[in-house]
């Protein structure tokens, strides 16, 4: 399961979604209605982003990630149910669900993985999680992916205080990792774009390098924690990807 950013289309996230589904995987990248620039229906109806216009506060980003897992949800039981909407739902293992988003869509797989069972893992990319993880913590395998602007642990910005907050009711599998050079569409099709377009995205790392990394990260951690494959990628840094740091929230450090 894939879920953009606010204001953003599913397709911003279409390379991630290519590169999974030629590993085998099976993806759904959802438009969050109303939540989206347009928002094309079968039947031809368009609907525009509504609350692209909407006064934003603390509450209103918690009640908004509370929606997307409720999307989630409702997409799943569309794909797993006993008539499934998709011809091809045979090949869904429902014991094996993961979900990765962008910004807030990173943000909601934080309520997904609360709320719906069938989530086992989850992926936090360069999103800040208004909706806090319980006391009694989360214990499913999950990855904080993001920019060292934002999320350098110790930095004191809110965002980062928001991360690790969340690390520290992570019980089970975990990592937090930084992409060196990253602005936040660095993790996107945006990245690409605006790099064919000669545009400046103040990043200190290409779009096409930024997008071969996200790939290369949360493909190992899916396989990891869905196809139980050993993948020293996630232990320890990489000479293949210098660009990826570890970071030990614990000591404010990164390597």
């Amino acid at each position: 399961m894939l879920s953009p950013g606010h204001g953003k289309p599913r397709s911003e996230l279409t390379g991630l979604a290519e590169e999974l589904a030629s590993r085998g995987y099976v993806v759904a990248a959802i438009d969050h209605t109303y939540e989206s620039i347009a928002t094309t229906f079968p039947d031809g109806r368009v609907t525009t982003c509504v609350t692209c216009e909407i006064e934003k506060t603390p509450e209103w980003w918690v009640g908004l990630v509370k929606s997307r897992a409720r999307d989630v949800s409702f997409v799943l039981d569309r794909l797993t149910g006993p008539r499934a909407a998709w011809k091809g739902a045979r090949l869904i293992d429902p014991s094996r669900i993961a979900m990765a988003g962008h910004s807030v869509g990173g943000a909601g797989t934080i309520p997904a993985l609360l709320s719906d069972s069938r989530v086992r893992a989850g992926i936090d990319i360069d999103g800040t999680t208004d909706m806090a993880i319980p006391e009694g913590g989360l214990s499913r395998p999950f990855v904080f992916l993001g920019k060292p602007s934002t999320y350098t642990p110790g930095q004191g910005e809110a965002a980062a205080a928001t991360w690790e907050r969340d690390w520290e009711r992570l019980t089970g599998w975990k990592r937090r990792l930084l992409l060196t050079g990253a602005e936040h569409l660095s993790f996107t099709d945006l990245g690409v774009l605006v790099d064919q377009l000669g545009l400046d995205a103040s990043a200190g790392i290409s779009g096409a390098r930024a997008m071969a990394v996200t790939r290369a990260y949360v493909t190992a951690f899916l396989d990891r924690h869905l196809r139980r494959g050993h993948r020293p990628l996630l232990d320890r840094p990489s000479p293949g990807y210098p660009e990826i740091k570890h970071c030990a929230p614990e000591s404010r450090t990164c390597r």
